[in-house]
């Protein structure tokens, strides 16, 4: 019995959990050791013993008897399909998404720092090899959408890197959320990213990275004990980083949309991924306000064709966390923005988001729902959807 039966559930936020070695089949020696130096999930040599336990786990045929059972109980390393391909593909049909569009996790976090601190040679070494490691865990399912990143650290580097990137079979483009080092998201020097995506079909994906770069290291500065995350341990989110978790990506969707880059790609599609949405109403009716009160004064908001809510419409989709008011969000914006998620098998997922998810949109009417389950996702792939098997999951 799958997790999904009787209907079709694509999962927007899926990853892969990679072990240290990840990189080494792709990468130079130089860009294997730098990743392994600066390989970065809390305290790494209790994370290198705990891969190496989960290892053992993996490998003890008792222990993977119970996988189909359990698979959205286990969590990160020990999840079904954590790292192995082929595991992936057989928790694919024990989970019964119709397809997981998959992130890296340790690389995302790698090269979101290494953009503001390693020279762009590196980055884009590590990149390419990161995208080619992901696309390689992908080709044995095509389910498995991979993810590929695109480093905005040099203008000169970007648009060549996106075309291999979708050349070497990337199912959508990752671009940090974090405002880059020395220009806008929107500079016209990016415009060949954005058309090689609009020319292969594929969107251009934002999600959460380093936890500890969304605020200013001296928020924790307080006077007070140190808070455990939501999961007892020190990486992740916790309620004040929450709070400005949408910070980032609204700076980016603001610059993509008042400098014109949704007006001069109109079929480009931009999915903001695990970076919450209870924000989106307010945002949307922020960017109508700011319309109204700057037109007369900035030619570049004269030369947009719509109202900059109209290219959220069109042109944004977005995942809620499932502990967000999913069905408030979808009622206060439009029912073609908001997509499912599971974020498996991190453990921030959750073990139920599908329970979680159908309660706040039972009340929603059925083609409200199956936008919200399917259909903006397959909107969002595009041509990356196309060869997806879309079948519903047996009971």
């Amino acid at each position: 019995m799958a997790y999904v039966e009787d209907r079709i559930i694509h999962d927007a936020d899926a990853h892969t959990m990679e072990p240290p070695e990840w990189l080494e089949p792709f990468a130079s020696a130089e860009v294997a050791r730098y990743a392994l130096d600066h390989f970065s999930i809390g305290d790494n040599e209790k994370a290198f013993a705990d891969i190496e336990t989960a290892r053992a786990r993996q490998a003890d045929p008792e222990f993977r008897a119970g996988a189909a059972a359990e698979v959205m109980l286990r969590k990160n390393y020990i999840a079904p399909g954590a790292w192995d391909p082929a595991d992936r593909s057989q928790a694919l049909d024990d989970l019964g998404f119709s397809s997981q569009l998959i992130f890296p996790s340790m690389p995302n976090t790698l090269i979101e720092e290494m953009e503001h601190t390693a020279e762009p040679d590196l980055t884009y070494a590590t990149a390419t090899a990161a995208n080619r490691a992901q696309i390689a865990f992908c080709s044995v399912d095509p389910r498995l959408l991979p993810v590929c990143s695109v480093p905005l650290q040099s203008i000169e580097h970007a648009g060549p890197h996106a075309r291999q990137a979708i050349d070497d079979g990337a199912a959508a483009l990752l671009i940090p959320n974090r405002m880059p080092k020395l220009h806008a998201h929107s500079h016209v020097g990016f415009d060949p990213v954005w058309a090689a995506a609009q020319e292969a079909g594929i969107p251009v994906v934002m999600h959460v990275a380093t936890p500890d770069l969304v605020m200013p290291p001296q928020h924790r500065n307080n006077g007070l004990p140190p808070e455990p995350d939501f999961h007892g341990g020190g990486e992740n989110f916790r309620s004040v980083s929450y709070m400005a978790i949408s910070a980032a990506p609204l700076q980016a969707l603001s610059m993509l949309i008042f400098d014109g880059v949704l007006e001069r790609f109109p079929d480009l599609k931009i999915g903001v991924i695990e970076l919450g949405a209870v924000w989106l109403p307010g945002f949307m009716r922020q960017l109508e306000a700011a319309f109204d009160a700057f037109e007369r004064h900035e030619q570049r908001l004269g030369n947009l064709s719509l109202r900059p809510s109209q290219y959220v419409h069109r042109q944004v989709r977005v995942t809620p966390y499932p502990t967000e008011p999913t069905g408030w969000i979808i009622e206060n914006t439009a029912p073609e923005i908001c997509m499912f998620s599971s974020d498996y098998p991190h453990v921030e997922g959750g073990r139920n988001p599908l329970r979680r998810f159908d309660r706040e949109v039972e009340h929603l009417p059925a083609d409200v729902q199956e936008r919200f389950f399917r259909l903006n996702f397959e909107d969002l792939m595009g041509t990356a959807a196309a060869d997806v098997p879309v079948v519903a999951a047996a009971a």
